[in-house]
């Protein structure tokens, strides 16, 4: 790939022969929160992801924080109070990026799942999560969905509380500059050619940064292969032979749909057209509807939802809510992703378990070098608190956040007038940046009082301005207006987002940044494509959904 116009964005320094304590293959949030808690246990951590940090698996999800209702069915309590520790921990500290959410369980009559035995679980969910749930919000939004639900089938509804992080994007920024503060070195847009083995132990790592071409070795005493569907070709590439596949990849596909008439504030758990659970969630002002579960060993950078998965996706909504005015021409796009399921072929993916494990690769010849297998968004945490202690680093066990100043409510009426006035914006894009920022906000908000060009909407359609991208290119490590729009501020996902958004927040991006027309032309060509490759438009043939 052709090294950048602007030098300054080559500007990062060499690698060759530095030696880490550890060094995380994978930008996903497994693998930041693995890189953080590292830095923060004081060893020196190098970083590494192939394309952008949060750009794989992890912006590709569901976009839920949740306690595993589903593992509960199953008989998993262990799995179960790990999801809602971890689940408790992210609402008290990381406020402004992940929210309460209301569930509502619609079951009809046809269900495979027994009212009483849904009411049990439900029970003891509540007891281990500690329920929060408002008796009269949870009689609003019943009301809401029994309205849409089809009236001539007989449902039961039930109610449970979990939590969204509608940005995980913005998650794993946030514990990328944690990781940095901490010490960390982290390098997105950087290749692992090959892990080196010598003498049966992981010694290093061979790389190529993606942007300029150039290559550099590097030293670590350990090595973590955080790549999640990738972990099979990093140990292939490695010629580290583990039998078996380590991932069994299934793809996960949803749409994303306009907000409509009636639609409840509360996210719905339900069965899909064939009695598989899907989940209809209010999202970014839009519907975001899915998953399917379609095992994919192909690559995962190429990973798109399939015209059937569509279809059923869409079939499966109209199904439970026959009234709702929806077609395949009113979906503004769908995406898919590939869930890093441990390889388990004699199992249906629904059977697999959703645990994370970590595998030691002594056997196969390259001891100090761990993969990670599985894992989820809410239990990043965890797993990287278990992966940091395996390579000898001491863990302090996190705590729930009482009372701290660090922990900052971007609701708060006198929070968000203290930004607007720090940096001379409204109170809209003060309380946007307070939302996706958090306690960096105030910052932020500074360094727009330095120009109106900062101040900018980086679109007609957001609070959001482009003192928010010069900070993503300053100090979250973005390097492209992809990693911007698409990931660090990421209006791009936007239910208004069009092509004169997109020249718009370009134009606007690259006159504070300095860039030349040609070097503002091919980013945005490279932003455009690589939305368009990830934010799929459904063809437009005719689709037939009927339930």
């Amino acid at each position: 790939m052709a090294t950048h116009l602007n030098p300054g964005m080559n500007s990062r320094p060499p690698l060759e022969n530095e030696r880490f304590h550890v060094i995380v293959i994978g930008g996903g949030i497994n693998g930041v929160a693995i890189a953080r808690e590292c830095a923060r246990a004081g060893r020196r951590t190098l970083l590494l992801e192939q394309h952008d940090f949060a750009a794989g698996t992890t912006s590709r999800s569901t976009r839920i924080i949740h306690g595993g209702l589903r593992y509960l069915e199953h008989g998993d309590i262990a799995q179960v109070r790990e999801s809602l520790r971890e689940r408790q921990w992210l609402l008290q500290w990381y406020p402004h990026l992940v929210h309460p959410l209301q569930f509502l369980l619609a079951l009809d009559n046809k269900s495979r799942r027994s009212a009483l035995a849904v009411r049990t679980g439900l029970w003891l969910y509540r007891k281990i999560g500690r329920s929060s749930l408002r008796v009269d919000e949870v009689r609003t939004q019943q009301r809401k969905l029994e309205r849409l639900l089809d009236a001539g089938k007989r449902f039961s509804v039930f109610s449970f509380d979990d939590a969204q992080c509608e940005f995980p994007e913005r998650l794993v920024a946030e514990w990328l500059v944690e990781a940095l503060e901490a010490g960390a070195v982290a390098r997105n847009h950087t290749q692992v050619l090959a892990v080196e083995i010598r003498n049966g132990r992981a010694i290093g790592a061979r790389l190529r940064d993606r942007l300029s071409g150039k290559e550099e070795r590097v030293q670590g005493t350990w090595i973590i292969n955080a790549t999640g569907p990738w972990a099979d070709a990093i140990c292939q590439n490695a010629r580290i032979q583990t039998g078996n596949p380590l991932v069994g990849g299934v793809r996960g596909s949803h749409i994303v749909l306009p907000k409509f008439a009636g639609a409840p504030d509360a996210a719905v758990y339900t069965e899909a057209v064939d009695g598989r659970p899907i989940f209809v969630v209010p999202w970014n002002e839009q519907v975001l509807v899915g998953t399917t579960e379609i095992p994919d060993g192909n690559d995962p950078a190429r990973v798109q939802p399939s015209e059937d998965e569509v279809a059923y996706l869409l079939r499966s909504l109209l199904h439970l809510f026959p009234r709702v005015q929806v077609s395949r021409d009113d979906i503004h796009y769908a995406f898919a992703g590939v869930r890093p399921l441990p390889f388990s072929p004699r199992k249906s993916p629904s059977a697999v378990t959703r645990k994370h494990y970590l595998h030691d690769h002594s056997a196969d010849g390259a001891a100090q070098m761990i993969s990670v297998i599985g894992g989820k968004l809410t239990t990043a945490g965890s797993l990287a608190r278990e992966c940091a202690a395996k390579v000898g680093a001491k863990i302090n066990p996190p705590t729930l956040a009482i009372a701290s100043e660090e922990v900052i409510d971007p609701t708060l009426e006198h929070w968000i007038v203290d930004v607007a006035d720090a940096g001379g914006i409204t109170a809209d894009t003060a309380g946007a940046i307070a939302q996706w920022h958090g306690k960096r906000a105030m910052a932020v908000a500074r360094n727009a009082r330095a120009s109106a060009e900062m101040r900018a909407l980086l679109c007609p359609h957001t609070a959001h301005i482009v003192a928010e991208a010069v900070d993503a290119f300053s100090n979250e490590c973005a390097l492209t207006l992809a990693d911007v729009l698409l990931r660090r501020v990421p209006v791009a996902l936007g239910a208004c987002w069009s092509p004169s958004c997109s020249q718009q927040a370009a134009t606007r991006v690259g006159t504070v940044m300095g860039w030349s027309e040609e070097r503002t032309a091919m980013e945005l060509e490279a932003f455009q494509r690589e939305r368009d490759e990830f934010l799929r438009k459904p063809s437009q043939a005719i689709l037939e959904a009927k339930a």
